[in-house]
């Protein structure tokens, strides 16, 4: 509790529980008898109420920074201190403020980044800039634009270029205002403009997120003189294709051109590129009703089970037979990894082809029909004493969960910490279900940052609680929600009556 909550009377707590206990509401015209010029009168009130909205949002984010001092960071030097980059946008605030903040709004971190950097830039360094905006005069757009501008410039220069600027902001299209700003920035400080210049090189950088129906873009973001050079190679290319009879659209030509020049720079004799395929193979799918299960696939409960699973030599034959029908080989340099879930999409088992081959050539068929019954079969891997994971254990928990699990992060399994979500020192156990992928970044927060909480069920849902109370939940890919209730078959339709009508 903040020192400002602790000294409120009991009647300003009780105001403030009322208040935060409402649903947000908004006042509404009704649009349909709205004449043509109140129409345009009530977005500008919409726009107004918006800048004072976003106002209010960044006061409360500051508010919440002043609330999450670095005291408790690692320093430098010490054990989990941060190396480099990734803290937090506001001085003197927890480098893990930006994560918490993430999770109170639902959304990724880097977005929260930017929430805290222009709501420290306008409320702390440009308050005029920042109480026109809460009286509705300047739209918050504009307004992140003269964070943008003048984030890295000295305050003697902000308050010069603020006093300037802001009287005509608002008349200005967002173009225009970032042109007066940068000229007005350069003429109380010749040096600003190189430092702007080497502090975009610094955000150089190549990402990569989905678009749609199976699309992705991949933005590359450096030097204009290295942009328009391979702007040029990427067209060069494509007009030759187009040239060559290729009579497809050209932005389809050069996206084949720029995956080729990167793929394979030097053509058919250049590096080649490993491959790793995992196969996601649903139990219920796989298994085969004459072959070791009583009953048929109806009643699936009769047959022999591990933990209430059908994982047997029967199903693992039955597995092989569907991956060769299949015709899938190993990638040249590659892996191959099948990955066995149940009906909800949960993880069981993994393995490669050829464990699998092992696997099926030994034992009985009737796996668990005989208590004394000990042969071998496909499931989670076991539980171990000490601290260190198997390489069984590390396959299975980065093929469930494939990414860093922490809510709003998509780093991939391959680049992350393989965690003891209750810690080893405080009796965790290292087991598949007491592990998940958490990137460094998270993993350090859950390690260090005060008053988060992680629970990670025995599906491998992932529960973690902020210091201010907000709960996000993450489930490993695929896997359905077990409140998600299939939908139920249609009855079935009455035979229909051939019977001649009576009349």
């Amino acid at each position: 509790m903040s020192a400002a909550a602790a000294e409120r009377s009991p009647v300003e707590g009780a105001l403030v529980g009322w208040l935060q206990g409402r649903k947000p509401t908004a006042d509404r015209l009704p649009v349909g008898v709205l004449s043509d010029a109140e129409i345009a009168a009530e977005l500008q009130r919409v726009q107004a109420r918006r800048a004072m909205d976003s106002a209010y949002e960044a006061e409360l984010v500051m508010a919440l920074a002043a609330q999450r001092p670095d005291v408790d960071d690692p320093p430098p030097g010490h054990p989990g201190a941060r190396r480099r980059g990734g803290g937090s946008p506001v001085p003197g605030s927890s480098e893990f403020l930006p994560d918490e903040l993430a999770e109170v709004l639902n959304c990724s971190r880097s977005f929260a980044s930017g929430v805290l950097a222009d709501a420290h830039q306008l409320v702390e360094r440009m308050p005029a800039v920042w109480q026109v905006c809460s009286e509705g005069r300047l739209d918050w757009f504009r307004a992140r634009v003269f964070a943008d501008v003048l984030g890295d410039a000295s305050d003697e220069v902000v308050a010069a270029v603020v006093a300037q600027v802001l009287p005509v902001a608002a008349g200005l299209s967002s173009g225009q205002l970032r042109k007066r700003l940068v000229a007005a920035a350069i003429a109380a400080d010749e040096e600003f403009a190189e430092r702007r210049r080497q502090e975009a090189q610094r955000r150089a950088g190549v990402r990569t997120y989905p678009t749609a129906d199976g699309m992705s873009a991949l933005v590359s973001e450096l030097p204009s003189a290295v942009a328009a050079a391979m702007w040029s190679v990427i067209d060069h290319a494509a007009q030759l294709a187009r040239t060559a009879g290729d009579d497809r659209p050209i932005g389809v030509l050069r996206a084949e051109a720029h995956a080729a020049l990167v793929l394979d720079p030097a053509g058919a004799a250049g590096a080649g590129f490993t491959g790793h395929v995992t196969v996601l193979a649903p139990l219920p799918a796989v298994r085969n009703p004459g072959a070791g299960v009583r009953g048929g696939a109806s009643e699936p409960e009769s047959g022999p089970t591990v933990d209430g699973h059908p994982i047997t030599t029967a199903h693992l034959r039955e597995l092989l037979a569907q991956i060769g029908a299949l015709g899938l080989q190993v990638p040249l340099g590659g892996s191959l990894a099948v990955a066995v879930t149940d009906e909800r999409g949960a993880l069981l088992a993994t393995a490669t082809p050829a464990e699998l081959a092992r696997l099926a050539a030994r034992g009985c068929p009737d796996h668990g029909a005989q208590p004394d019954c000990s042969c071998p079969v496909l499931t989670m891997p076991a539980e171990v004493a000490g601290y260190d994971r198997t390489a069984a254990q590390e396959r299975f928990i980065r093929l469930r969960d494939r990414t860093c699990r922490h809510p709003g992060c998509s780093r991939p399994a391959g680049r992350t910490d393989l965690d003891h979500v209750v810690p080893y020192d405080c009796g965790g156990r290292t087991g598949c279900d007491n592990l998940c992928c958490l990137c460094r970044t998270h993993h350090r927060l859950k390690t260090f940052a005060r008053g988060w909480r992680f629970v990670l069920a025995s599906d491998g849902t992932l529960t973690v609680t902020t210091p201010s109370g907000i709960t996000r939940s993450t489930r490993p890919p695929g896997l359905r929600d077990p409140h998600d209730q299939p939908a139920l078959p249609a009855p079935p339709q009455p035979p229909p009556d051939d019977s001649p009508p009576p009349f």
